[in-house]
Formats: structure tokens, sequence, C-alpha cells
């Protein structure tokens, strides 16, 4: 007991405070959603690029989980392309907000970046991932335990597992079964994970590290990149 309540109560109370504290709470209809400056003007940038973002979702639910979204520009291009995964209407969404904006008053944190040639090739297959994604239609987006806007994101990073890069203990949705496996590799391809439907799950591999998902709250280490990971607070350690 004494465990289960540093894991799990202890890091979410944490986080409840942060909150509390902050100005999330704020009427997020009227939140900031300008760019934060996280990326060059298109122009400043003639490399292709991708790049993956993380922010404290709306409200009371972003104690406990952040929104994910993919952005990408090919070589020259003059604009980014931004894409989500949300509750609203059809749930992929197409440049629905500023590739770096703020989501809802939340500054970003990028979790992964390929920048060149190596962006080049992930492209068109992060795309294709889009065009393919099965959970598409109105109606499909559950906010827990998915699929929501983590669980897309995870099925872009499987789509380039090149990336090498893995979703924050804090992406719950992330562990939902977009493939509809229960078993089978990481999105990095670097491991191997369990999961019962996104209610319970175990993943292990070189880049997510070591994870144990209880109802959606995520906990384990990174050992690649040292850190814990905990529900509600994320990543303590090293960053991505």
């Amino acid at each position: 007991m004494i465990t289960l309540l540093l894991v799990l109560v202890a890091p979410i109370s944490i986080s409840a405070t942060k909150y509390l504290l902050g100005d999330r709470s704020a009427n997020w209809q009227a939140a900031d959603r300008s760019s934060a400056g996280l990326l060059p003007a298109p122009a400043d940038h003639p490399a292709a690029l991708v790049r993956v973002f993380a922010a404290r979702t709306v409200r009371w639910r972003g104690i406990f989980a952040v929104h994910t979204w993919v952005v990408v520009k090919e070589a020259n291009a003059p604009r980014y392309t931004r894409y989500d995964y949300t509750a609203w209407g059809e749930p992929i969404r197409v440049n629905g907000f500023a590739a770096d904006g703020r989501w809802f008053g939340d500054i970003p944190e990028m979790i992964a970046a390929a920048d060149g040639k190596a962006a080049e090739g992930m492209i068109p297959k992060i795309r294709a991932a889009v065009e393919g994604y099965q959970w598409r239609t109105y109606g499909d987006y559950r906010a827990w335990p998915g699929p929501n806007s983590n669980t897309f994101v995870a099925a872009m990073l499987a789509a380039v597992p090149e990336l090498q890069a893995a979703l924050p203990p804090t992406a719950i949705g992330k562990d939902f079964p977009y493939d509809g496996d229960v078993f089978g590799l990481t999105p990095s391809r670097t491991g191997i994970r369990v999961t019962l439907g996104g209610y319970f799950g175990l993943t292990i591999g070189w880049v997510e590290g070591v994870e144990v998902n209880l109802l959606g709250a995520v906990f384990g280490f990174d050992l690649r990149r040292p850190a814990l990971k905990f529900p509600g607070v994320g990543r303590i350690g090293f960053g991505y």
C-alpha cells in the first residue's frame, strides 16, 4: 500500500497542486492557442522536418494527461503540416491549429525530432499512416482508455521506428492497441509490449524503457536516457 501511494497517488497529487496553482484552470475557451515560437519560419528551415509535440490537455484532465501531435514539412515546402486527433468533428484534424501552438494555454514540449534526409524518408510513411489509420470516423474518439490523440501518435511513431521516439508516461491512450494486437513490438521496434485494451499493459523496450500501465496510470523507468516515470508528473530525469 505504501508503494502504491508513492507511485500513483503522490505524483498525481503533485500534478493536481501544480494545476490548481497555475493558469490552466482558467477559461479554456479563451485560452491562448498561438504559436509558442518553437519552430522556425519554413523559409528559414529549407530542410525536411519531423517533430512530435506534447502539451497538457484541457482543464482538469491536464492533471493526468498530455495531448500529442505530429508536425511535418518536406524540403523547401512553404508551410508545415500538423496532424492531430481530437474529440470533436472528424477525429483526424489537419492544420487545425498552429504547428507549434500552445494547447489551450499550455506551452508544448518537443519530444521527438528529425531533419534533413532522415526526415525526408519518414514523411511519406507518416502521411500513409495518417491515411490508413483505422479509428478515423466520427464517434471513434474515446478519451480513456483510447483511441485518443496519443493512440494516434503512437501509431504514427510505429510507422517510423527509425525516429526512435517514445511518448511520455502521461500520454494516456498510447497503450491502446491501435493495431488491434494484444502482444507485439513497441513502436520503436526495440522491445515488446502487452496491452489489454489500454486498461492494463506492460512495455519493455530500449527506447520506451520499462513501463507498467494500470488503468491508464503509467509508471516505470528509462535506462537509455535515465529517468523515472510516474503518472501525472511524467518523467523525472533526463529528457527525451
